[in-house]
């Protein structure tokens, strides 16, 4: 099945799960095809917003046509494979974007991270992002600025290619909580804030409170487990 290409009703199940909501891995177990299979047929075809049944079929059944005579595209230039099969780390990207989705993180952006994780030196260009996803630069910027905004890359100079290098690091997840910390330390002062005004001894000030009781100190715990195990990962492999 899963060498096979997709049929008509398999399309039609794709452009269910997306109006559904469903990720690319859910679309995929339910066709039986792998989640990067269905990750290509979407984004050849328009994105998950602009997915259409009939079109898809011709362009996939065009496509199925030319395959034997028409020279494949090479694989992605400046992307920092590590000499391994592009499709292999196609897949990794694609199941990693769809768990970042999972957690809130928009699509484009997901992709971006999941591009830059896959690589061996953590770090690609917008020609080399806009090179393997084959998405516009205008994309690749704003999700760029999106995931800067977060803390979770940062830019650099290459000196080399005269252009910027953008970069995700070891600190990048000690970088997101405490990102998220500072979050969690606005809104658990807005609760105290809000039960204060509307008095301690009311239930609505009460729950107010207890919620930004329960937000301060989970945060803060997560902060110090994140500063631990930040020392532990951190520390280089000792010299033999």
């Amino acid at each position: 099945m899963a060498g096979e290409r997709l049929t008509r009703a398999d399309r039609r199940q794709i452009a269910a799960g997306l109006r559904e909501g469903l990720t690319y891995a859910a679309i995929g177990r339910g066709i039986g095809r792998p989640t990067s299979t269905v990750t290509r047929e979407v984004m050849r075809n328009g994105g998950p917003g602009d997915y259409r049944v009939d079109q898809a079929h011709r362009a996939g059944t065009r496509h199925a046509r030319s395959r034997g005579t028409a020279p494949q595209a090479p694989p992605p230039r400046g992307a920092d494979l590590g000499g391994r099969d592009p499709r292999t780390v196609h897949g990794v990207a694609a199941q990693s974007t769809d768990l970042f989705v999972q957690t809130g993180l928009p699509r484009m952006m997901a992709r971006v991270l999941s591009a830059l994780l896959t690589t061996d030196s953590g770090s690609l260009t917008s020609a080399d992002l806009v090179r393997r996803l084959r998405v516009s630069p205008a994309s690749v910027s704003k999700a760029v600025g999106y995931l800067e905004e977060r803390e979770l890359i940062r830019r650099e100079r290459d000196p080399r290619r005269r252009a910027e290098r953008y970069v995700v690091d070891e600190d990048m997840w000690f970088q997101a909580v405490i990102a998220g910390a500072r979050v969690d330390a606005q809104i658990a002062a807005a609760c105290r804030t809000g039960a204060r005004r509307l008095g301690a001894t009311t239930p609505a000030g009460a729950r107010l409170e207890n919620m930004g009781e329960f937000i301060h100190h989970v945060s803060e715990d997560m902060v110090r487990s994140a500063q631990r195990w930040r020392q532990v990962y951190a520390t280089p492999p000792p010299v033999e």
